[in-house]
């Protein structure tokens, strides 16, 4: 059987309001995609690392519970599982504080063996960190030989923005392995200085041939060598919007995963079922911003069971 794979930071997200404290859960960009998408019983696995600690038995505890399977988690003896402080601001967007403390050897255990039918989510920082750089790159050149459809979402924050001239190539390395990037207009801005879905096509299309452009409230957008199309999104007023673009991912590979789409047929899809599988992305994202956690509901999971 096909099986999603993301790979991906862990780390436990306090969340708080005027800097109150509203809700704590297991977090991470691709970890928010994986649960969502292991709610929804598809066949997933994650793969990253965690402390031998209280918080790093919470994280492995929490991926077993929701039908991630946990066998590619490392738990490292020396340091501590990571942590986030989310402070969320008058937009329901998040500020974040971390806390790390990292061992020197890092995912030093074996990974999947990927298949041709097999799906793998990565990106943010961690897709980009030169201390997992070479066990990154062992991780996609694996998937990319065996025609694994690679999902890429850059993520890229401000805070690392001193970095961006140095983490360019590597940015520009990431799209070239991935058969879809989906970034946000602060992705693209943030990396390229570009603020149209047009721009960032030109930016990006050297490098992938499938761009999903998300920008917040003026929707979606889809731009492929066969196909560009702007889809609106309803607008909503939102609690928290920390889990809104990975649940978002999450919508798209449950879409790709439900049609059967692999790296070969990507290309194949027409606007219209484009336009089927970003409208369910759209409202997994919806769905998630409404409360304070980062992935589906078990409740709205079960009205999309395959």
């Amino acid at each position: 059987m096909n099986k999603i794979y993301a790979v991906g930071e862990t780390v436990f997200d306090i969340i708080f309001k005027d800097y109150q404290p509203q809700a704590a859960r297991p977090g991470g960009s691709a970890f928010n995609a994986i649960i969502s998408l292991g709610r929804l019983k598809l066949p997933c696995s994650f793969i990253s690392e965690v402390g031998n600690d209280r918080i790093g038995h919470h994280i492995l505890d929490f991926l077993q519970q929701n039908g991630v399977d946990n066998r590619y988690v490392v738990r490292f003896e020396e340091g501590k599982s990571a942590l986030s402080l989310a402070f969320l601001n008058h937009r329901q967007d998040a500020e974040y504080d971390f806390y790390k403390d990292y061992p020197n050897q890092r995912l030093h255990e074996t990974f999947p063996s990927f298949a041709a039918e097999d799906y793998l989510l990565f990106g943010s920082f961690y897709g980009l960190n030169p201390a997992l750089r070479p066990r990154m790159k062992e991780i996609l050149d694996s998937a990319y030989a065996e025609r694994t459809l690679i999902y890429y979402d850059p993520n890229f924050r401000a805070s690392h923005m001193d970095d961006r001239d140095a983490l360019l190539p590597v940015i520009e390395e990431n799209m070239r392995y991935a058969g879809l990037v989906r970034a946000s207009d602060e992705d693209m801005h943030n990396i390229f200085g570009v603020d149209t879905a047009n721009e960032a096509w030109e930016k990006v299309r050297p490098h992938c041939r499938v761009l999903i452009y998300t920008a917040n409230a003026h929707g979606v957008y889809l731009r492929t060598p066969h196909i560009s199309l702007h889809m609106e999104v309803e607008q909503i007023n939102p609690v928290s919007t920390i889990g809104a673009g990975d649940t978002f991912n999450a919508g798209v590979l449950y879409g790709l995963f439900k049609r059967g789409v692999n790296q070969d047929s990507l290309e194949m899809l027409d606007a219209g079922q484009w336009i089927a599988l970003l409208n369910d992305a759209a409202r997994f994202s919806r769905e998630v911003c409404m409360g304070y956690d980062n992935y589906i509901s078990q409740e709205f999971a079960k009205s999309y069971h395959l």
